[in-house]
């Protein structure tokens, strides 16, 4: 008979929390978060508000803190340490791993890093600060310093009781692998686990190991990561200098993580939410700038767009059914256009192609664009010239659609690579630009041709 208690939903341990906090009972507040599930902590920790907060991780020891930070986003977790004095938040810092440290020292602003490096002891702080130094989507900012290595010359007898004896250290590493080091730490060869069970006790580490190991540099890319991880199928790949010393250890979860978060902060960004991720547990009023920021500009333009109307009011008032149809040119070029950005944005992402194929890229999506162009243009075209019965207002209307959506699929195609020249981010001004042009594009093309025809639209 199954006699185990069934799972707390996640309601209950909520509310268990929150009374936790509020009666300040640190045993009650890490039992709640202890028995949800790993995917609900950091669930958990974004339901309380900033004085919830801190005032938990106020409850909580350092080793507490630093559990509970290891299982909530690094943004989250940035969030928290903020909210902290740096005096309070270094024990918590000093307990994470090499990598998650400087991942959420980076989410800071410098002053607050600097103050809680200040804190840590000379040894932590100094590496914590070249690992921070590292380039964003780089091997050296995913690589962490918890590795386990021997020298060559050690024996298996040797190995195994240093293993014992650092026991309860070599657990939390998690180790599969140990590195083979010689002179100054230059790596030798990678020993697997397996190695060392089945071989004799007066053999070296240099005897069994596997020699030559691949290796990857501190700026090798998150994508060349991701190829030789497919290609030879590795947990983790050693990271060397130019010197060829071990100086960390980057796995193949990191490497996967950068790139789905690099996905995620370039959705957003089209989006409009610049900066670091924003969270419903934030300030209002933080969360308010950061968006007003964003719609404060796409009035400037919104207006730019609104000009061509008003420019052609008198068309306007003359045809009113074109009015029907300005929001349909506008939306189904803005389409085609946000596939080419899509598109350009991949390729860029994946190095297939660079910032100065522009003629290459304006090939491919002007003729792609003009087929959908004819496609749609002949569509709207006839849906116009069945309603009205004006053949006239079907050549307009389609033909208006057409040139907007080989006009949107170029620039949508070009406009990435144009920025990434420029040393902009793409994936922050592509969006707003072709929103723009679409509009008023479109605009100025079905009220310039209605202009033109007008003798045979009213």
């Amino acid at each position: 008979m199954d006699n185990e208690a069934p799972p707390i939903n996640f309601d209950d341990l909520l509310e268990q929390l929150t009374a936790a906090i509020d009666t300040s009972d640190s045993g009650k507040a890490m039992s709640a978060l202890q028995e949800a599930d790993v995917d609900d902590t950091a669930k958990l920790v974004d339901r309380l508000d900033a004085d919830q907060r801190t005032k938990l991780f106020g409850l909580l020891s350092p080793e507490q803190s630093a559990e509970v930070l290891e299982h909530v986003y690094y943004f989250q977790g940035a969030d928290i340490i903020e909210e902290l004095k740096p005096d309070a938040a270094a024990p918590i810092v000093r307990l994470l791993d090499s990598d998650d440290r400087a991942d959420l020292l980076n989410e800071l602003k410098d002053s607050d890093s600097e103050a809680i490096l200040d804190e840590l002891d000379d040894k932590v702080a100094a590496e914590t600060r070249r690992f921070m130094a590292y380039k964003e989507g780089t091997a050296g900012a995913l690589m962490y310093s918890e590795f386990v290595s021997f020298k060559a010359s050690m024996t298996v007898e040797q190995i195994l009781n240093d293993i014992q004896s650092k026991r309860e250290k070599y657990i939390e590493y998690g180790v599969q692998y140990a590195y083979v080091i010689g002179a100054r730490n230059v790596l030798l060869g990678v020993l697997p686990v397996r190695n060392l069970l089945f071989a004799l006790r007066d053999q070296t580490a240099a005897d069994i190991m596997i020699p030559d190991p691949i290796t990857v540099e501190a700026d090798t890319s998150v994508l060349d990561l991701e190829n030789l991880f497919e290609q030879y199928n590795f947990l983790g790949l050693p990271v060397v200098d130019a010197r060829k010393r071990l100086i960390g250890i980057v796995d193949r979860e990191a490497s996967t993580e950068s790139l789905q978060e690099s996905a995620t902060e370039d959705l957003l960004k089209l989006q409009g939410l610049m900066g670091k991720e924003e969270l419903r547990s934030m300030p209002l009023g933080v969360r308010s700038r950061r968006r007003l920021s964003w719609l404060s500009i796409n009035i400037v333009l919104n207006i730019i767009s609104a000009s061509v109307i008003a420019f052609h009011q008198d068309t306007l008032e003359a045809v009113i059914a074109l009015a029907v149809f300005l929001p349909i040119i506008s939306d189904m070029s803005g389409c085609s256009g946000n596939q080419a950005v899509a598109v350009s944005m991949r390729e860029l992402s994946l190095d297939l192609i660079n910032p100065k194929e522009f003629g290459r890229v304006f090939i491919k999506e002007s003729t792609l664009g003009m087929i959908n162009g004819a496609c749609l243009g002949l569509l709207i075209g006839c849906l116009a010239w069945f309603w009205k019965g004006n053949v006239v207002l079907g050549l307009v209307v389609g033909g208006a659609l057409a040139l907007n959506t080989t006009i949107a699929v170029c620039v949508g195609g070009l406009v990435p690579l144009l920025l990434k020249a420029m040393k902009q981010d793409p994936a922050l001004a592509s969006g707003p630009i072709l929103t723009t042009v679409t509009d008023m594009c479109g605009f100025l093309l079905i009220l310039g041709l209605a202009s033109l025809s007008l003798p045979y639209l009213v």
